[in-house]
């Protein structure tokens, strides 16, 4: 099949690749010259402009985004229906945008009788040599017509790849998906901590997650990754322990509460990834304070000469 997708990135460019290696013509665009000249030597084409990227598509067109959500996005939509997208072509929103946000285009390009696709992506780095999940929302017909794009770049034909619901729901599952890897990332992480303060014990961390990576009951590509990282620097000395978030897991804890839905998980998972942040937190200095206040507890003081 052919179509274009706008935004080379890690993400974009390599799902670009998956597709022209799978036989798929590509027309990429991006701001930066080199992501658009790597395409170019693959085999695909490159432009530099939304008209010029539509003119190299025969209609029905089909325009991927892998650029950041919100207003981005918007801006992308309407710089392309000024550049001549019409009825009959297919946006698809592959970032990991707000499933309202996505609700919202889906209805207001169904105005002008173009589809909109939201399409949760998950695989990052290793989509290209693994293949990539896809959530898609949105309306059947663009999803039939488009198998062959997603067949492509799921890890086979026959799995990693659904049409999970109306719009919407392909960036609604997504979410759900990311606060539940928020989940299981933190319990991975206190769990190792605790083994890792067990001096006395002595253990091998590395080879601990190896071993739990084989007949385990938590054996999971999370933990593969895990066990990677720990053969390469187990003690983590380098690391500094600040932990952004991408937006998914406060809109999944948002949407807990909004539908009375307990999720003390995915809540305190988030809730530790803002603490990351706070290397001179107030609130632990308030609390050192209020045990000394009451308990006579001593308190840390900073050494002046230093601070």
């Amino acid at each position: 099949m052919e179509l274009a997708i706008v935004g080379l990135g890690k993400m974009g460019g390599n799902m670009a690749e998956r597709l022209l290696k799978g036989g798929h013509a590509v027309v990429g665009m991006d701001h930066h010259a080199d992501a658009r000249a790597r395409i170019t030597r693959l085999g695909g084409r490159a432009a530099e402009g939304f008209k010029e990227l539509l003119a190299a598509l025969a209609a029905p067109r089909t325009v991927w985004l892998m650029i950041p959500a919100g207003e981005p996005v918007d801006r992308a939509i309407a710089d392309l229906r000024a550049a001549g997208l019409a009825a009959g072509d297919t946006v698809i929103d592959g970032g990991n945008s707000n499933y309202k946000d996505s609700q919202r285009r889906h209805a207001q390009l169904a105005t002008a009788g173009i589809r909109f696709l939201d399409v949760g992506t998950s695989g990052g780095i290793w989509g290209l040599a693994e293949g990539y999940c896809l959530m898609i929302g949105g309306d059947a017909a663009p999803v039939e017509r488009l198998a062959p794009v997603f067949q492509t770049l799921a890890p086979a034909k026959d799995r990693g790849w659904a049409h999970v619901g109306p719009a919407g729901a392909g960036h609604f599952t997504k979410m759900i998906h990311n606060g539940i890897e928020y989940g299981m990332m933190q319990a991975f992480a206190e769990g190792f901590a605790i083994m890792h303060k067990k001096g006395e014990l002595s253990l091998d961390l590395a080879a601990i997650a190896e071993l739990w990576r084989h007949g385990s009951v938590v054996r999971s590509w999370l933990l593969d990754l895990t066990a990677q990282a720990l053969s390469k620097d187990a003690a983590l000395d380098a690391i500094k322990p600040f932990v952004p978030d991408s937006g998914e897991g406060r809109w999944t804890v948002a949407e807990a509460i909004d539908l009375d839905v307990p999720a003390p998980v995915i809540t305190l998972s988030l809730q530790a990834r803002f603490r990351s942040r706070d290397a001179e937190s107030y609130a632990d200095r308030l609390l050192a304070v209020m045990r000394n206040q009451f308990g006579g507890h001593a308190v840390a003081t900073k050494d002046p000469a230093r601070h």
